[in-house]
């Protein structure tokens, strides 16, 4: 809902804070709960819309990494609907637009129960799904079902800006790549999106050498909302930054680096 570990932890505290003041627990506990939760996000949102209306540079939701313990379907699953592009498209939504249609189409909720989450009509809820559909249908990422190969591509990549291989880069890439970095104007991050093979290889070779400029780093191979993904730390540890990509028909069609420290404290 609101692509924010912080927040979202905010909520389920919130939530949580509200149930146990009730003088009369609820009948249906998880049901009392997903309903405050899913209007307190809401009201997040409302309020989240005018803060990104000024953050410098591109936003992008918290790096998440996925728990590998479920099983593959579930975990294919998973990272479909948390996926960073999937995030970014939901965006486009209004915050009741976004509740209804996750309830209906990730949580599998049948409308009358939605309705009764977001306090709408079942003919409102109807609408704004199909709103939310509509609008999600032109721009919803396509994304390589194949992690193997989508890990083994990252390697290749990671290899070749280390080494400054401007031509291997460049093969990796879809034309139409872009590029983006969040550093919300609080460390240097890219600050519009950087897009096409050429320009965002020799971008990513740039930024690695000045890296390399500053000492030691330790990489580590993730999973990053359900993509292909590698953790940056420094000498003390602490994360430097995240990097994930999208595959699609074998190539990286989307790079995002998230750089901003607020949104990296989870990890």
């Amino acid at each position: 809902m609101l692509g924010s570990v912080a927040e979202a932890e905010d909520v389920v505290q919130d939530a949580l804070m509200r149930m146990t003041s009730l003088e009369d627990v609820p009948g249906e506990p998880a049901a009392w709960m997903t309903t405050v939760a899913t209007r307190l996000s809401i009201d997040h949102l409302r309020l989240a819309r005018v803060r990104r209306e000024s953050y410098v540079g591109p936003w992008l939701p918290e790096p998440l990494m996925i728990d590998a313990t479920p099983g593959p379907g579930e975990r294919m699953e998973l990272a479909d609907s948390v996926s960073q592009a999937f995030l970014v498209v939901l965006e486009q939504l209004t915050p009741l637009e976004r509740a209804a249609f996750l309830l209906r189409e990730v949580f599998d909720y049948d409308y009358a129960r939605v309705a009764t989450v977001i306090d709408r009509s079942e003919a409102n809820c109807r609408q704004l799904v199909t709103r939310a559909k509509k609008h999600l249908r032109a721009s919803r990422p396509r994304l390589d079902t194949d992690r193997d190969h989508g890990q083994a591509l990252l390697k290749q990549f990671l290899v070749a800006a280390e080494d400054g291989d401007l031509a291997s880069l460049e093969a990796m890439l879809a034309e139409d790549v872009v590029l983006y970095g969040d550093g919300g104007g609080k460390v240097q991050a890219a600050a519009e999106p950087v897009a096409g093979a050429r320009a965002v290889a020799r971008f990513v070779a740039a930024i690695t050498r000045e890296r390399r400029r500053l000492g030691d780093f330790e990489l580590e191979l993730a999973t990053v909302n359900g993509q292909p993904g590698r953790v940056l730390r420094d000498s003390r540890r602490a994360v430097w930054d995240v990097l994930s990509i999208d595959v699609f028909e074998g190539r990286i069609q989307a790079i995002r680096v998230a750089r901003n420290p607020d949104k990296l404290g989870h990890l």
